[in-house]
């Protein structure tokens, strides 16, 4: 492992967010975390946590400064109403450009979303118009902000989020192809993976499909 870092991660309050937050602290890091809920949220003296909104830009600049690296790992739940969440993130986030630097920023949004949708298969296109459009609507408008943008990013696609254990790293796609698998992923595995990449990127700049092996 590389040496320890400060890792901020916006979205920390469950699922994959809380999840890296406690891989993070786990191996030495200090970690800075924003969310709405701080109630699932370690005690640890190497811990900041900020009770705050992701799409609130003082909140934002508040919890992404002195990072080293910074994870996003913003999420709907079960709700699959149309948002506006990711975009209003995403204004917020691109005017901390100046201020962020070249630090990656590590932001996790799904297989379908933007020019990813284009290889999923016939039964996922089909799932995804019927449950999953709107959400992901706004999330492939937040991966062409931050694709225009002057940010050291990463978009992170995995497939279908699971629990449960994650004995092995997640399996690792970045050269798209037709009739490509992206199957389900534990949401262990995911987090794992993005503060590996936070501690040392390998994929900045790209947009790396995540699924078990």
């Amino acid at each position: 492992m590389s040496e320890h870092k400060t890792i901020s991660i916006i979205g920390a309050s469950a699922g994959v967010g809380l999840l890296c937050s406690q891989l993070a602290l786990q191996r030495g890091h200090r970690v800075t975390t924003l969310s709405r809920s701080v109630d699932r949220l370690p005690e640890h003296a190497k811990l900041r946590v900020l009770r705050g909104s992701a799409t609130d830009l003082a909140d934002l600049r508040r919890a992404s400064e002195g990072a080293d690296a910074l994870l996003v790992t913003l999420g709907t739940g079960m709700d699959r109403k149309p948002t506006q969440l990711y975009t209003d993130f995403g204004r917020a986030l691109l005017q901390l450009q100046p201020a962020l630097g070249q630090i990656p920023v590590i932001v996790l949004t799904g297989f379908g979303a933007g020019d990813s949708a284009g290889y999923q298969g016939p039964l996922a296109r089909l799932l995804f118009r019927l449950f999953l459009h709107a959400v992901y609507a706004n999330k492939s408008a937040l991966e062409a902000m931050i694709e225009g943008s002057s940010l050291n990013w990463m978009l992170v696609r995995p497939g279908l989020l699971t629990n449960g254990d994650a004995p092995r790293p997640a399996r690792v796609q970045v050269d798209y192809r037709r009739g490509m698998k992206v199957g389900s992923v534990s949401r262990l595995a995911v987090a794992r993976f993005m503060v590996e990449q936070a501690e040392q990127p390998g994929f900045l700049q790209r947009k790396p499909a995540l699924s078990a092996r």
